[in-house]
């Protein structure tokens, strides 16, 4: 009976396809013939090879035509072969009328709205067939002889006739390769293909017999669609499409993986039939984990983690292969995973994952990267032209060891750095290349299915450890395009995935590399899939967004609604900045800092950070104001500022960074009154940040609090550069953890980079996303923070050299650390930690909460510089062990006592007077007020 049932549901399976495909499945392969048009005469209109040319034309509607060019005679002109600037021949041509342009044009497409526009008559059975060729528009002059030439971007058309109805392409729920019962279904949605094929193959990679399945177009959706028996779990694809591909100008046949993969082979070469629902594909007992809840985003407290700098130089791995790899968090007591344990102890919550979906640049074959625990004979047979390969004194010695004999003064370790770059396993992972695929190079395993196992046995690992897991994602931009080895979106439909030049017709690359278009409703659609697929398949618990302002804000929204349909409390933020092609709006409504006030996605907030830190992060070379102390904890005024004009300067600047610093604790809100250093009552939205406002926010889930994640660099580092020469090592360590104060105490949701609490250093290193293990170690270990390791590489950091050079012959070991030191900053942490999460107080969910309960003393003309002091009430009794909290920064570097009548009713915080912190432990509340020593943050309860 069973089987019964079995070959019933296979029959109308293939019944229904038959159906809606109007074609029985093929799997003989047919040959490749370019679509046959209605009338392919060929026609001239002279000779259009010498023509200027762009791509300033923009066909929106079936009836709307767009143009740079204001034209009073135009053509549209189509060639089913590619060739019209070759031959100046095409195939077909239509009439393009000048019409004023329509009032909606400003709203939708506001970069296009002084575009002239005109009026396209082309009879509806053309159009689909139509957008298979190249197509262009030539405008004429008075005597009908052709002028400019201008190919089509199409992208807005695609949306408008696959779409824009009620049940077409972007309600589509299948994509990709889906198995039903014993049939896969394959589905593509590429409406400029002339035909689509799967090719198919085993284990192997070799392809299989019956191995190719003709896909057929459903011409309302643009879904090509077919299904077989022949691909079960664990076969592999590629997708084979014919089509006119405007890079090369020509009709090309390409092989392709798909863009919805759900496993891939080994460096991505093809993609893998998978069912990410089957025990298969699960570790044992993966639907029985739990996984902490919170009660609202404002408790999250975010550990940004990179998986291979987590353990890659962890020496204490009970298994040596998972050094780097998603196998390290399987540890029990790894000096990595005990460290893990100690900060969920002390209040952690959620681990940020940086990029681990499926990468571009690592290779994924283990054997053939270059790992500095490798001896120098094994990475000459790897890279026959490394420098060290003729000194046979090195052969039998690892890389780690010969880069630690450099002196740190010279440019040596970076030179051998670069040498491996392209062939170690090292990269951040901003670099994407299949977005709903784990990454293979951190797997053991990377080939198909292994690897989704090993990724979800880290995923299981954390939440048993207690934290929850975001993600963090880069659906902005993609590693390559156009016919490159290692583009897919571009290879199916061209031109469409990406934002292009409104007049050039380039891919925008304002990102770093080729820039997404998110407003397209396909490329939404697939970023919202995989997002969901990711929560639903994986249990990620949130999602951190790459470079969110280049994406619009319904986008985002729209999104997060569909990932709450199978995780309620997920939690959205990312990278709110206002820049590129899209800034100011300019082509929708972004995803940015002020845009997204109130969402409760939350965005990085820049404000704290460069208060603290001491002014932008991306100035370098003879800008960075070394040695002057500002933002850094000393009100420090350098010896080079002579006059007492530039001394004021100084001083005004730094009692700027003081309000920008209140408005940052209170979770940078827009509407937060407080008086400003001039003494006016001012909202926070009132307070100056480089001409934009410091508070922005509407609610505290709004705000991410930070002042160091993976750009640029480490806090270590940066406070480096900016402390005055004659600081003791001891006092720059109390600057580390003060610095870290100001998220850990703020509203809103505090972002901690792994290693700043054990004062993590890349050796100045500002940009070290592609520069290997040597720059980017972490050690748990707490023997060293790599500090002063050689001078950082040429290619991000050759203008400061110098500066470093003086910088530390002018500190003279001040700014080297011991273990002890290490020691000693991560408890004090845990400290700082364990109070945050200890009361609701530092986590209130709302600004109104936020207005009538918190508020700042020592404020205005008169208050005693360096000194910020909040308090917290708790009228709702929200924590029943405290009435009232008073946070005390002083950022001097001589004790401070701050007169308050009613101090004599507080006592430090307990946690501080049992805390690891000594001098802490000297703080006073008396009679006369509040007495607090030198760099030191002191919590004080009433």
């Amino acid at each position: 009976m069973a089987k019964l049932k079995q070959l019933i549901t296979v029959g109308l399976l293939l019944l229904l396809w038959a159906c809606s495909a109007q074609n029985p499945i093929s799997k003989q392969e047919v040959s490749e013939q370019p679509v046959t048009k209605q009338s392919t005469t060929s026609k001239s209109l002279g000779d259009l090879a010498g023509l200027e040319t762009d791509y300033s034309a923009h066909w929106l509607t079936p009836d709307i035509l767009l143009s740079k060019q204001a034209a009073k005679r135009a053509k549209l002109i189509s060639s089913s072969s590619g060739r019209i600037d070759d031959t100046s021949e095409f195939d077909q041509q239509f009439e393009l009328s000048p019409i004023a342009t329509p009032e909606w044009v400003a709203q939708q497409y506001p970069h296009l709205a002084e575009f002239s526009a005109y009026q396209v008559i082309v009879p509806s059975d053309k159009l689909h067939s139509l957008l298979k060729d190249q197509l262009a528009m030539v405008s004429l002059d008075d005597s009908g002889s052709p002028v400019h030439l201008a190919y089509l971007q199409t992208a807005n058309l695609l949306d408008q006739l696959f779409t824009a109805g009620a049940d077409d392409a972007d309600e589509f729920a299948e994509f990709g390769a889906v198995i039903k019962s014993d049939l896969t279904q394959f589905s593509l949605w590429a409406p400029t293909a002339r035909s689509v094929k799967v090719r198919l193959f085993n284990q192997d990679k070799a392809p299989i017999e019956s191995g190719i399945v003709n896909l057929t177009l459903n011409k309302k959706t643009g879904i090509w669609q077919g299904l077989t028996s022949h691909a079960p779990q664990g076969t592999y694809y590629l997708y084979q499409v014919q089509l006119y591909h405007p890079a090369s100008k020509s009709i090309e046949t390409l092989r392709v993986t798909d863009p919805y993969s759900h496993s891939l082979s080994t460096n991505s070469a093809y993609s893998q039939v998978v069912d990410l629902a089957s025990a298969q594909t699960q570790p044992s007992d993966w639907h029985n984990q739990l996984i902490a809840e919170l009660k609202s985003p404002e408790e999250l407290v975010l550990y940004e983690l990179h998986i291979r700098d987590f353990s890659a130089n962890d020496n204490s791995l009970s298994e040596p292969t998972a050094a780097g790899k998603y196998a390290a968090f399987s540890e029990n007591s790894s000096d990595g995973i005990m460290h893990l344990k100690a900060l969920r102890k002390a209040g952690l919550n959620t681990i940020h994952l940086l990029p681990t979906f499926d990468l571009s640049t690592i290779n994924e074959q283990p054997n053939e990267v270059i790992l500095l625990s490798e001896k120098i004979n094994i990475i000459c047979s790897k890279l026959p032209q490394f420098s060290l390969c003729p000194e046979p004194q090195w052969a039998n010695q690892t890389l780690a060891t010969y880069l630690s004999s450099l002196d740190p003064l010279s440019a040596d370790a970076q030179a051998v750095v670069e040498q491996i770059r392209t062939l170690d396993a090292y990269n951040w992972g901003y670099d994407p290349f299949h977005f709903s695929v784990p990454e293979g190079s951190y797997a053991n395993d990377p080939d198909g299915i292994a690897r989704i196992i090993e990724f979800r046995t880290m995923i299981q690992r954390l939440h048993e450890l207690g934290f929850r897991v975001v993600m963090d994602v880069v659906y902005n931009h993609t590693y390559a395009a156009g016919l490159n080895n290692k583009s897919v979106f571009d290879k199916i439909v061209p031109n469409y995935y990406y934002r292009l030049n409104p007049v050039s017709g380039s891919i925008e690359r304002s990102t770093c590399c080729e820039n997404t278009a998110t407003e397209q409703a396909m490329m939404a659609k697939l970023m919202t899939d995989s997002l969901v697929m990711w929560a639903k398949h994986y249990k990620i618990d949130g999602f951190r967004f790459d470079l969110m302002g280049h994406q619009p804000k319904s986008v985002m929204l729209a999104a997060r609604e569909a990932v709450r349909q199978v995780d309620l409390d997920t939690y959205f933020y990312g990278e709110g900045w206002n820049f590129g092609e899209v800034a100011n709006n300019t082509r929708f409504i972004q995803a940015t800092q002020a845009e997204m006030a109130g969402s409760e996605i939350g965005t990085y907030t820049d404000r704290l950070r460069d208060a603290v830190r001491g002014g932008s992060s991306f100035v370098s070379g003879d800008e960075i104001r070394i040695g002057q102390g500002i933002g850094n904890g000393l009100l420090f005024i350098p010896n080079e500022l002579h006059t007492e004009q530039n001394q004021q300067a100084s001083l005004d600047e730094f009692m700027l960074s003081m309000d920008q610093i209140r408005v940052g604790l209170t979770g940078n809100l827009a509407d937060y009154f407080l008086q400003n250093a001039q003494g006016e009552w001012v909202k926070g939205k009132d307070i100056n940040y480089g001409g934009a406002p410091t508070g922005y926010a509407l609610d505290p889930a709004d705000t991410i609090n930070y002042v160091s994640k993976h750009d640029n660099q480490t806090l270590w580092d940066n406070n480096q550069y900016r402390i005055a020469n004659e600081v003791s090592t001891e006092d720059r360590v109390r600057m580390q953890i003060l610095s870290l104060g100001f998220p850990i105490m703020a509203q809103g949701i505090p972002f901690i980079h792994m290693g700043s609490e054990l004062l993590r250093s890349k050796s100045f290193l500002r940009d070290s996303y592609d520069f290997g293990d040597w720059f980017n170690k972490v050690d748990f270990s707490k023997q060293s923070n790599n500090y002063h390791v050689g001078l950082p590489p040429a290619e991000k950091d050759q203008a400061n050299w110098d500066v470093i050079k003086r910088l530390l012959s002018n500190n003279e070991g001040r700014d080297e650390v011991t273990s002890e030191h290490i020691q000693h900053a991560s408890d004090v942490f845990m400290d700082l930690l364990s109070i945050r999460t200890g009361s609701p107080l530092f986590s209130l969910n709302s600004a109104e909460q936020i207005i009538r309960q918190l508020y700042f003393n020592n404020t205005g003309p008169q208050q005693q510089k360096g000194l910020i002091v909040m308090g917290i009430d708790d009228p709702n009794d929200l924590d029943p062990k405290v009435e009232q909290i008073m946070v005390i920064f002083n950022t001097t570097a001589q004790t401070q006592m701050f007169a308050y009548p009613d101090a004599k009713s507080y006592h430090l915080h307990p946690i501080q007077q049992q805390g690891a912190d000594p001098i802490v432990k000297n703080a006073k509340a008396n009679d006369t007020g509040f007495t607090v020593p030198a760099l030191t943050l002191a919590i004080f309860i009433q």
